[in-house]
């Protein structure tokens, strides 16, 4: 076989149709947009989004298309068992600690413990919030646990050290409590 001999093949270049071109070529006249009406204008039509003045599905149902609660609080999860496999006997848990043990991802960021598999150790665990389970698992165990409060709520949700201006405010708070 020679390159001037290489054909496609039979079938795989197949030609536009060239509507409004005459009778005879079967799309002429109104060139397959019907009669009269918007869709037969040129540039006619509202488009996919437009349901005839109708409140738009992707309006109607905002978590089909990205919706973001603003408000939502993203939680590190630790349960139990990884405290249990972690730390040792009467140790203290914060989410620094958690942090530099790899249980957790951001020592600034909440985190929630959660209460999959079984504790024996008394551990003293601080967290921002605790599931009903693991509270009693670790109670359970001699341990206790302390509900630490964050300082942002919503998308900003952190535990990060504020400006010294608030600093200042939050210790007069706590002197004047």
């Amino acid at each position: 076989m020679k390159l001037h001999e290489l054909r496609p093949d039979p079938g795989a270049k197949k030609k536009k149709t060239r509507v409004g071109r005459g009778i005879a070529a079967g799309k002429g006249k109104t060139a397959g947009r019907g009669t009269k009406g918007q869709n037969a204008r040129s540039g006619g039509g509202k488009g996919l989004y437009f349901e005839g003045g109708q409140l738009p599905l992707a309006r109607r149902l905002p978590f089909k298309r990205g919706f973001t609660n603003l408000f939502r609080i993203e939680y590190q999860e630790v349960n139990v068992d990884d405290l249990a496999a972690r730390f040792k006997s009467g140790e203290e848990v914060t989410p620094e600690t958690l942090a530099a043990r790899g249980l957790v991802r951001d020592a600034d960021g909440p985190v929630v413990v959660l209460g999959r598999g079984d504790l024996d150790k008394k551990l003293t665990v601080k967290a921002h919030r605790f599931s009903k389970s693991a509270r009693s698992k670790i109670e359970a165990a001699g341990g206790k646990t302390e509900e630490l409060k964050l300082l942002l709520t919503g998308a900003l949700a952190t535990i990060k050290k504020p400006r010294k201006e608030t600093i200042a405010a939050l210790r007069e708070q706590r002197q004047s409590d």
